[in-house]
């Protein structure tokens, strides 16, 4: 499994549509990865990129560190913002740099 920073944007490409299981304090939410999308060069090997995913409305998840767990990927910490809301719930990015 790669570290964080080792992290690329080929590591998310194949799950975009898949279902993460969030921790959130006692809850676990399913966020679902719904694009992957470079955003420049970087300091990242591969270059920056960022992860949009779609969640419900309720809970709101405020911007904050969320561990994050895929079957495939493993389970990692990401710095997640909300960035917009719409009839199914809120979204949220996660920026590699």
């Amino acid at each position: 499994m790669p570290t964080l920073e080792q992290l690329k944007i080929d590591d998310f490409t194949p799950l975009e549509g898949d279902v993460f299981a969030v921790s959130a304090g006692k809850d676990v939410i399913d966020l679902k990865l719904i694009e992957v999308k470079a955003v420049g060069a970087g300091l990242r090997d591969g270059g920056a990129f960022s992860l949009l995913w779609q969640g419900p409305n309720d809970p709101f998840l405020p911007q904050a560190i969320y561990r994050f767990a895929h079957n495939r990927l493993g389970e990692y910490d990401f710095f997640l913002v909300p960035v917009a809301q719409n009839t199914i719930g809120f979204q949220y990015e996660v920026i590699f740099t």
